[in-house]
Order: C-alpha cells, then structure tokens, then sequence
C-alpha cells in the first residue's frame, strides 16, 4: 500500500526511492509525529536554536544567518509542521529542517553540515523527561505539604494503631500523617538524585561515534540547561536508562501511596468511622440510600496500579536489544512515559485534594482507644520496671489480666485491681496498689505521653519531626528552583549569542508547558 503523498526523497536522501508506505505512516510515523509536535516540539527548537549559536561560534554560519535561522524557528509551535511523506518521510527532524530551508530568504548551505537525528532525538527525549520529571516534583511537593500541614494539626488527636490488622498501640493521625510526609521526602531525595543523574547532554554525540567538527560540548549542555556533557557518545545515543529509572521511582511510590489509601479506606468505611470527606468527593449507592461511599480513594488507588505496569513495559521494552541507536528503544519503549507521567500526576492531585479537604472524627477515634486494651504493653514496662517483675513474667501477667477482665465484660478503664491481684498470683507475685498500675496503664492520654523516644507518637515528638521535615521541604524547593533557574539562564545564553533577546519575550517553555519547576 503506497501514500498518496509518496514520492522521490530526492530533497532528503538519495538512498532510497520513495516516501514511507501510507500503512507505515498512519500506523507509526504520523502519530509519532504529530506526539512529538505536542509534547517535544519546544524542546527541537531549543537544541536547532543551540545549534544555530555553535555554527556560528565555529564560524560556518554568519551572525545574520543565525539570527534568521534562530527567528524561523521561535516561530515554529505544535501545530506549525504537518507529516508529509514526500516532503519530509513524517518525520518530526526532518520537517523543521525543511521548514525553515523554504522559509529563509537565501540557503545556508553549511546549516545542519556534521549533523544527526540520532543525538537529535535523544537530547529532546531526555529534555522532554527532565522536564516532566521537575513538573512532577512540584505536584508530589504539594502533596506532601498537605500530609505535613494535616499532620501538624492532629499530632494530639488520640488514635487507634494496628498491627496484624488488630488494634495494637495509640498513636495520632499526626504521627501516621508524619510517615506519609516522610516518605514524600524520601521520594524526593531519589527524584533529585535522578534528575541529576540524567541531566547530561547528549547533544555532540552524532550518529553514535561522536563528530568531526569540534563542537564545543560543554557550552551546548549549558546553554541547554543541562549540569555537563554525557561523556560517552554511545550512551548518549543508545541508552534510555532515566526513562526506566523515572518510572521505577513512580511505581515505588505508587505502592506506598496505595498502602496509604487502603487505610484510609479501612478507617473511612462504616465499622471504623475515623475519617470524613466532604461531599463533593464523595459517592452513593443508586440502590442503598444510607451509604455515602469514597470512591475517590479507591481511584487513587487503582491508578497506582498502572504505575508499576508502565515501569515493566518501558523495562521490556529495552530489554535483549543491542546497545546501538534504535527506534525500538528509543520510540517504541517509550510509548507509555508520558502516561505513566500524567496517571502519577493526577493521582498525586486528587490524593492532594483528598488530604486538603479530609477530616477526623475525634470522638470515634477515641472511643477505639478507650474499648480496647491498647496499654498492656505498658501495664507489663510497669511491672517490670516499677515492681521488680521478670519482662516475661509481666508480659504474662499482664495477658492474663486482659483475658480475665474480658471475660468479665469490664472496660480497659478503671479497670478491676483484684483481677489483676489475681492474675500476678497465678505467678507467685504479690502487687501492692494494682489499682494504681491499671489507671497508668489504660489511660489513653498517658498512652500517648509515656513514649519518650526520638520519632515517637507523642505529641512533642510529631511536632520535632514534622519542624526537621519542614526545614527538608524548603531545601527541596530551593534545590528544584536552581535546576529550573538552570534552565531559563540557558535559554537567555542561547538568544543573547543569537542576538534574539529583544525578541523573544518570556516564551521559553515547552509547548505543552513541560518546563516548569516545582514552585
């Protein structure tokens, strides 16, 4: 099956006779090219732009050469360049350099001289990650304000703990909300660290073996806002290690974010009855008219899910391929990036939503608290501690008195001393004042201020932790700001040696606003 459009590439090659197949440019090239149109096409600007400043720094092009090259291509956006068979093979390279040929006043023959689209496509794929990578840290920074916010103001909020799914310790939403931040940060640690360890240009790598001309390497990363050069032109051309490393991190975080949901749809649900969302994001039963279900949560997730299903498919998509230049890998492994992109993104916002607008219901929370027998790890500390009993011997002791008060109906609170007296007997010891042991124990406020360690559930404690992660959050924000400041100081480079910054205005993003950074 031939195109219509299919004709002589005389203009671009003399290897071959004719254009793509109309079936191999509507399968794979035209919406190969029109993705890149939306999503890549700033980032082709900036590096022909970049380009443009080193043929004239080389001098193979003159000033006023690349000025005109430079002002065609600002004036390229996502809709500017169509997939013409015949013209440009739909390809996204080739249709920009054919655009700006027909479009200036006179040729440039030595324009695009000791060029490649191989290190091309390379350098605006890794820009197009990078970029998405910062975009993504911002939203994740707002998500984890919202859990340090949330937590700050529950940090005295009695709660059930559990463990093994069972009622175990008392701890506050605070204290659970202050792991959910920290594991925020911990994301973002490895997020920045893998930023940084993408951020080296590919550009001068050429078709794999590096070039002929001496592009000055050092200046086109910098110009580009990338930290250096990739050191090797084969890794530059033939690797897309970041784009597995990015989604490795997204799935990691995708299953802690659904262990965090699953707790909050545990303690949403009627039998527990901890937490409250307000209507707007909120659900209902078309048959059940008591029920007001969540089912935002379980969105947030099942979109975890497809985290960890796009890192294995960028992952097999890589794998058993030579270690060359290759569109399998460079295009077709790649496929499902900018989704697993835009699935954390969403899932991150409406998380975020979800932390901004949830309440707790101190009075259920509480009254957990109060049912169960969550202080006989502490009734067995104060009989070692304070009453001389053997750890395993108070652990027994304290045992039997639960089974025992149980079984007599009694609350944790005031308790029953002569059950106590009694089952400290069954070992051969005799407690003074067990009345006084029980009160210290089952207290619920007391469950929450006898813990004295670093890190702790208590209220002071949260409150030490969530100050060092605040001052954490702030270094963050200004570790991604000097990455972005990075960037739009490369951008002003390349325009003042273009002589275009009286021109260009404050338009340096990605056409589909892809450069921004965290704020």
């Amino acid at each position: 099956m031939r195109s219509e459009h299919t004709g002589p590439p005389a203009a671009l090659s003399g290897r071959i006779g004719s254009g793509p197949s109309e079936l191999l440019h509507d399968e794979v090239l035209d919406p190969q090219f029109r993705f890149e149109s939306r999503h890549l096409m700033g980032h082709y600007v900036a590096i022909e732009k970049v380009l443009a400043a080193e043929y004239a720094r080389m001098g193979l092009v003159t000033t006023d050469e690349a000025h005109a090259i430079a002002t065609l291509l600002d004036g390229v956006g996502p809709d500017t360049l169509t997939a013409r068979p015949g013209a440009n093979m739909s390809d996204i390279a080739f249709a920009l350099e054919r655009h700006v040929e027909e479009s200036l006043a006179k040729p440039v023959p030595r324009w695009h001289v000791d060029r490649s689209r191989n290190d091309l496509q390379s350098c605006a794929q890794l820009m197009f990650g990078r970029a998405r990578l910062a975009h993504f840290a911002a939203a994740l920074l707002e998500f984890g304000t919202a859990a340090h916010r949330l937590a700050e103001s529950t940090r005295e909020l009695p709660m059930p703990g559990y463990t093994h799914f069972q009622a175990a310790q008392i701890i506050t939403p605070g204290f659970y909300l202050a792991a959910v931040s920290e594991q925020v940060l911990h994301t973002q640690r490895r997020l920045l660290a893998t930023y940084d360890g993408l951020d080296a240009c590919p550009l001068g790598a050429g078709a794999m073996a590096g070039q002929e001309l001496a592009w000055d390497r050092e200046r086109m990363a910098r110009l580009l806002g990338f930290a250096r050069p990739q050191p090797s032109a084969l890794t530059s051309v033939a690797s897309r290690r970041w784009s597995t490393e990015i989604t490795a991190e997204l799935s990691l975080l995708g299953a802690a974010l659904s262990r965090f949901t699953t707790d909050l749809l545990t303690w949403g649900s009627s039998e527990y009855g901890f937490i409250e969302l307000p209507d707007e994001l909120s659900g209902i039963s078309s048959a059940m008219p008591q029920k007001k279900n969540y089912p935002v949560l379980e969105r947030v997730r099942g979109r975890t899910a497809h985290l960890a299903a796009f890192h294995i498919d960028g992952l097999l998509g890589q794998r058993n391929t030579p270690f060359c230049n290759l569109v399998e890998v460079s295009k077709e492994a790649g496929t499902h990036l900018l989704n697993a992109f835009e699935s954390a993104h969403g899932t991150v916002r409406l998380f975020t939503e979800v932390l901004r607008r949830l309440t707790f219901r101190a009075d259920r929370m509480r009254e957990v608290c109060e049912r169960e027998f969550l202080g006989g790890f502490s009734l067995a500390n104060s009989l070692t501690l304070g009453r001389g009993v053997p750890w395993r011997t108070a652990q027994v002791v304290a045992g039997r008195y639960i089974v025992l008060a149980a079984a007599a109906g009694l609350a944790p609170a005031p308790g029953d001393a002569d059950l106590l007296r009694e089952a400290a007997a069954e070992k051969g010891i005799t407690l003074e004042d067990p009345a006084e042991l029980l009160a210290e124990a089952f207290d619920v406020r007391r469950g929450l201020e006898r813990m004295a360690s670093a890190g702790s559930a208590h209220p002071e404690a949260v409150r030490e932790l969530l100050r060092t992660q605040q001052g954490e959050y702030d270094g963050l924000r200004e570790q991604w700001a000097r990455r972005s400041a990075a960037l739009r100081a490369g951008a002003d480079e390349t325009d003042r040696a273009l002589g275009r910054e009286a021109e260009r205005g404050e338009s340096h993003v990605g056409t589909d606003g892809d450069e921004r950074g965290p704020r």
